[in-house]
């Protein structure tokens, strides 16, 4: 298929993916500035202003305004995330920022986490632009940088420095939402409206240096290993809130199955199994280990990073129950800690998005979820803004999507693009 007969929204989600925004954590960064640039000027093409903010050097943000036919309505904030999660070339079956098209598939990073959505927010406003019409509201459209940092070089800073931008604002609509699963033989809709609370950990073990052939019992590489093992093979219970024991009981409802288990239910979304079941527990997961510079020298220090998601509320408790499952003797300092969000599933946003996904497949069930992760949306809701996961994909029942957050071979099937697209357009018009 030549250029000029892709769908536009598949073209601009490629473009995106071919430049490299990857984020290795901490302030390491390729940064967004290309990114971020490209929008603007997709954005100027559609008449618009674009507004940029650069806090950090190539970590660079970008806001504009789209005005609404009924200015006294609450603006509405459609936002996304510019960087990419690293991706190790030779993991992939095709090169990850080539933005390659095979099998009726977009290939590379960010094609589920989360150029696809960026694309489909630019595309839905240029249609309704480019037709001389205008989106119900205003729209603030916000592309950010450092979300997979935890949004602390990014969406952090803007509502700190730039709030005014977000004037008038009271809810928003991002990503890890609004896609399909499968539920039995049925099919269900995902609209997220909340998500767990963050921590990012980093465990330290502390002993004594040697030389490596002594009998040394005093080795911190030891002691981290023994917190390591017994740290990620915790069994966390289930705990319900609200939203999950809806997900549960709509689940139940759709492939007929009343267990109680909820992680038995679980197994009726099948690809998505791992993920839903994550939503209605603590997870603490290690990410890393540091320790030593020689083969023969007993380092004095051992670290691992951990990160450890828990329903809102929960974050305190869950970090005593840490410091007792890894011992007094290891150190835990955390890295990065954020919010955990929940709302309930109504009202007009909701009845909106809900209604949308309807008209575009028909009797297909919404459900609400609880996001096992974090987004953007922790950010705005500092300065007021309820956030929702409205991302609307039609997926084949076989593709793995959720595993392909972070995961590899990251892909989107261009039909789920032209889906989206069309779904976004008319939430936008009519909400």
């Amino acid at each position: 298929m030549s250029d000029s007969q892709l769908p536009e929204v598949v073209r601009v989600a490629r473009d995106l993916i071919r430049i490299d925004t990857t984020n290795y954590g901490g302030g390491n960064a390729k940064g967004e500035r290309e990114a971020a640039e490209y929008v603007g000027d997709f954005l100027s093409g559609l008449g618009l202003a674009p507004q940029f903010y650069e806090p950090i050097e190539r970590r660079t943000n970008v806001v504009a305004r789209v005005e609404g036919r009924n200015r006294d309505k609450p603006a509405l904030v459609l936002h996304g995330h510019l960087d990419v999660v690293p991706a190790v070339a030779h993991d992939w079956s095709v090169d990850p920022f080539a933005g390659e098209i095979r099998d009726g598939l977009l290939w590379g990073r960010g094609a589920v986490d989360m150029k696809n959505m960026d694309a489909m927010i630019l595309t839905a406003v240029a249609e309704l632009l480019r037709a001389g019409e205008k989106p119900e509201r205003d729209l603030i459209l916000a592309f950010f940088a450092d979300e997979e940092n935890g949004g602390v070089e990014g969406s952090a800073l803007v509502v700190r420095d730039r709030p005014e931008w977000f004037a008038g604002a009271t809810e928003a609509i991002s990503e890890v939402g609004g896609y399909s699963i499968p539920v039995g033989e049925k099919s269900a809709y995902l609209l997220q409206v909340g998500e767990k609370a963050l921590m990012w950990l980093t465990l330290r073990a502390r002993g004594r240096a040697g030389h490596g052939s002594r009998v040394h019992p005093d080795n911190a590489v030891t002691r981290l290993a023994r917190a390591v093992e017994a740290l990620g093979s915790a069994t966390w219970p289930v705990e319900l809130t609200e939203t999950t024991r809806s997900l549960l009981d709509g689940m139940r409802a759709i492939c007929g199955d009343d267990s109680d288990d909820p992680d038995r239910i679980a197994r009726a979304a099948g690809p998505a199994e791992a993920f839903l079941a994550s939503t209605w527990r603590t997870t603490t997961n290690p990410t890393g280990l540091e320790a030593g510079y020689k083969h023969n020298v007993i380092p004095d220090a051992a670290t691992a990073t951990v990160d450890v998601r828990v329903l809102p509320g929960t974050e305190d408790r869950v970090l005593a129950e840490i410091r007792e499952i890894v011992g007094d003797d290891i150190e835990i300092e955390t890295f990065h800690r954020d919010i955990g969000l929940e709302v309930p599933f109504e009202g007009s946003l909701v009845e909106a998005m809900v209604g949308a996904l309807d008209r575009h497949d028909p009797g297909v069930p919404v459900l609400p979820y609880l996001l096992g992760a974090g987004t953007d949306n922790k950010s705005l809701a500092t300065i007021g803004i309820t956030g929702y996961g409205f991302a609307p994909l039609k997926l084949p029942r076989d593709l793995d999507f959720t595993g392909m957050f972070h995961g590899v071979d990251e892909r989107v099937p261009l039909d789920a693009l032209t889906f989206g697209q069309r779904v976004l357009t008319d939430l936008i018009r009519t909400y």
